[in-house]
């Protein structure tokens, strides 16, 4: 984690943070929770309400604040438009950051102005499987010039500028593949969640700049999902291990030759796996936009947030 003494970070065990909530009540139910978890999650109702109620708390003021600076630009410049509040989530492989965006969606939807909440993922924006083994990086899937960042960005300027609907593609897990003829509508929501691995990553600037170069440059609000490098090893084997029950067994499932490995072979697969790709990704491209972002939720080996930073400057 960064150093206490510089960091550009309020930092709270999440005990302290729990106490922000300010009275704000919990309505979420476990049952709803169990909706929401991940494959190897463990996350509790109480964590719920100590950890994810004062940040909903925290972005429903963000989202309030924004949209009355979005309201002062409209009245200068004489018009109506609806500019969405958008956040990105980022983070490993295997670190959370679909339960954490599927939590988040459904408590923001609850404050009392009842905000229209979406949800994307940019493996969808993921190059075709044909392209990527054209462009001989299919084993470099998740890396930043794997995405198609400027259909990425196209779909972001649409969203922001208030567009009547902006089309997302869809990724299969199981087919481990773009659907290419799925398609995710985003329809001018209030508030839209952008979860992803290098969603904060930096990009290449265009020497004519004529365009907003970088995703996050649409973000009004950033969060970065941390936890210290093994133990995220050791959630991506568990996860891989339980796979091969579940999703590997599906019919058109991409990995299923990985679902008649033994133990030891299966193992072995997701060590190799994760040291050649995710690992490399996290070193090279994701570990280091990790000071980007606005707040920072570190958890401790047993998924249990133990830690959030909250940018100060």
């Amino acid at each position: 984690m960064l150093d206490s003494a510089l960091s550009p970070y309020r930092d709270f065990t999440a005990d302290e943070w729990g106490k922000l909530r300010e009275g704000a009540e919990m309505t979420l139910t476990e049952t709803e929770l169990e909706k929401l978890r991940g494959l190897g999650e463990t996350i509790s109702l109480a964590e719920a309400e100590e950890i994810y109620l004062p940040m909903s708390r925290l972005l429903s003021l963000y989202v309030e604040a924004t949209q009355t600076l979005y309201g002062a630009t409209n009245e200068f410049l004489g018009r109506e438009t609806k500019v969405p509040f958008i956040i990105g989530v980022a983070g490993s492989v295997a670190v959370g950051k679909s339960t954490t965006s599927r939590i988040l969606r459904e408590m923001l939807a609850r404050w009392p102005s009842h905000p229209k909440v979406e949800l994307i993922t940019t493996d969808g924006f993921l190059f075709p499987n044909q392209v990527l083994e054209e462009r001989g990086i299919m084993q470099r899937k998740g890396f930043p010039e794997s995405f198609d960042l400027k259909r990425l960005r196209g779909f972001l300027a649409d969203v922001k500028s208030g567009r009547a609907a902006a089309e997302a593609p869809v990724y299969s897990h199981i087919a481990y593949d773009i659907l290419p003829e799925e398609k995710i509508r985003v329809s001018r929501p209030d508030i839209l969640i952008v979860e992803g691995l290098n969603v904060l990553q930096p990009a290449v600037l265009a020497k004519e700049g004529t365009e907003i170069p970088f995703v996050s440059d649409y973000f009004d609000f950033s969060i970065y999902i941390d936890a210290d490098i093994e133990t995220v090893q050791r959630w991506y084997v568990e996860r891989f291990m339980g796979l091969r029950k579940t999703a590997f067994r599906e019919p058109g499932a991409y990995f299923e030759r990985y679902s008649e490995l033994d133990d030891a072979e299966a193992e072995k697969t997701a060590i190799d796996i994760w040291t050649r790709i995710n690992l490399k990704n996290l070193n090279e491209n994701i570990l280091p936009t990790r000071a980007r972002a606005d707040l920072i939720l570190h958890k401790s080996g047993d998924h249990h947030i133990d830690r959030v930073l909250l940018r100060k400057i």
